[in-house]
């Protein structure tokens, strides 16, 4: 997949260097994956939620952090819309951010 928005995840990383590793290895995942439905994300990351209007919650680093991003199957395309941790993601609503 073609993921937009690193510099995101690198500048979250560089202010919480606690989630460097667990983000990278969800960007590691990501980009090796060729996803064409949401059973496809569900089979590499078990936790993922759909939230709607194309927009998907990972949870990372065992639900401490959460990225939400767009996902566009028929272009291969993912863009990172958030990332936070879990108190700053209850206060968003994802499936328009």
């Amino acid at each position: 997949m073609v993921i937009i928005s690193k510099t995101i995840l690198n500048e979250f990383a560089a202010e919480h260097p606690n989630v460097m590793d667990a983000l990278n290895d969800w960007y590691k995942a990501v980009k090796e994956a060729d996803w064409g439905t949401f059973h496809d994300v569900k089979q590499t990351f078990n936790s993922v939620d759909a939230v709607g209007n194309d927009r998907y919650v990972f949870n990372i680093k065992g639900n401490h952090y959460r990225v939400v991003v767009m996902i566009f199957f028929d272009i291969r395309t993912v863009f990172v819309r958030f990332i936070g941790t879990h108190k700053e993601y209850d206060k968003i609503n994802c499936s328009t951010i």
